[in-house]
């Protein structure tokens, strides 16, 4: 493991101007927050609208509509952020036009490098005070990044980091874009960019290729932030990065109004359901929001977004030693997926990352081959999901709750 501050830059980060409570309240067991607490707004952001709104933004500003479509094109295509290199903008207004409509919205205080540079975390520190983080996960064929999408999270999942902070507020479109913006400019800049080009011997990919709504929040809670910023990420340049809507996930504990109108934008996006346990009575005490829409409730909701999309639904379900790892419970899940159909939905096993002081552990080896082995008994394609990160602080949360105490 590594650390390093700043993406590597030997600076302190700048002081934050308007800082805010964050309450070390744990919230009572069971107890949820499916609206966000009223805080100040971060500063508007040309990533916050599409590009009409872009024109009118720029004109609230007191510019041309037409620097729109330059600023949008330094951003989203160029990912440059720093005046002096946008030529194209008259001298005199470049800096001003810059801080107006480009403002600051994330900064990074801390970055964790594991995996032998291949997984990079990084805690950033938003206008307010508020710490959210991201993820870089590097692959020999894609680059995935990890994103959040709410500071905190209000759905209280006994096991999970960041249900145990609560929440703090909801982010913004632009701030959601711009973990991934920060991400691709990291990239970008990477040391040996022009020699992996050129085919030396490190030739993996250096461009961000698949986004998972899998960070801090709940993303669907959250639903009308998110969905700017799932089109911030698709549409073309310069209106958006690009980036193909096939390589997003959009994660959720199951919330139901929120996949069936999700299910309604009929975007080609995996919906991964966060699951943990097949069985009211477990999935109650696991993922509170179980006690407002059951277990079965939630997997036709899944279903029918499988229907509507025809993207494949991704079962998320974390391994808890001697909590939901059983071999019946593995049956339960096997035969509940099956009756709904085949070829709609795959399940991930994932090996829990624990927290600090937590009971929750992950399942022996054995008993998660078990798992495995039982639900594909059923039909269902089943595969361990690839852990990284575990060494610095990898489940969602950890390392900004590390950050608050400190």
């Amino acid at each position: 493991m590594s650390e390093t501050l700043n993406s590597g830059e030997a600076t302190a980060p700048a002081a934050t101007k308007v800082p805010i409570e964050i309450s070390n309240v744990r919230p009572a067991p069971g107890q949820i927050a499916l609206k966000a607490p009223r805080r100040a707004k971060p500063p508007k952001h040309i990533a916050d609208f599409d590009m009409a709104g872009r024109r009118d933004f720029l004109k609230e500003l007191g510019y041309q509509s037409f620097r729109a479509s330059q600023l949008s094109k330094h951003y989203f295509e160029r990912l440059v952020t720093d005046p002096a290199e946008m030529t194209d903008l008259p001298a005199k207004d470049r800096e001003r036009m810059v801080a107006q409509a480009m403002p600051q919205l994330l900064t990074p205080i801390r970055t964790l490098e594991a995996d032998g540079g291949d997984t990079l975390k990084v805690v950033h520190r938003l206008f307010d005070g508020a710490l959210i983080e991201s993820v870089i996960m590097r692959y020999d064929n894609r680059v995935t990044m990890c994103i959040s999408s709410q500071a905190g999270c209000g759905m209280n999942c006994p096991f999970c980091a960041t249900g145990q902070q609560g929440l703090t507020r909801n982010l913004s479109t632009a701030e959601i874009v711009e973990q991934v913006v920060a991400g691709a400019r990291y990239l970008k800049q990477m040391k040996g960019l022009e020699e992996a080009e050129g085919g030396s011997e490190d030739t993996r990919p250096l461009r961000v290729s698949n986004i998972v709504f899998m960070g801090m929040g709940e993303a669907l809670a959250n639903y009308k932030a998110t969905m700017g910023a799932v089109h911030r990420l698709i549409d073309p340049s310069p209106e958006g990065l690009g980036i193909s809507a096939r390589g997003l996930t959009m994660s959720t504990v199951g919330l139901v109004p929120g996949i069936r109108k999700f299910e309604m934008e009929k975007l080609p996006i995996t919906l991964a359901l966060s699951l943990h346990a097949p069985d009211d009575e477990l999935r109650d005490e696991l993922i509170p929001i179980n006690q407002r829409w059951k277990v079965d409730e939630t997997l036709d909701a899944a279903y029918d977004y499988y229907r509507t999309t025809g993207r494949r639904v991704s079962i998320e379900y974390a391994l808890i030693r001697d909590i939901n790892d059983q071999g019946w419970r593995a049956d339960l899940l096997g035969k509940k997926l099956a009756q709904r159909g085949r070829g709609w939905v795959h399940v991930n096993p994932i090996p829990l990352n624990p927290t600090p002081g937590s009971k929750w552990t992950a399942s022996r080896k054995g008993v998660e081959q078990n798992f495995v082995e039982r639900l594909r008994a059923h039909g269902i394609p089943t595969t361990i999901r690839d852990t990284r990160g575990s060494d610095i602080d990898g489940a969602c949360g950890q390392l900004a709750a590390k950050e608050e105490e400190e």
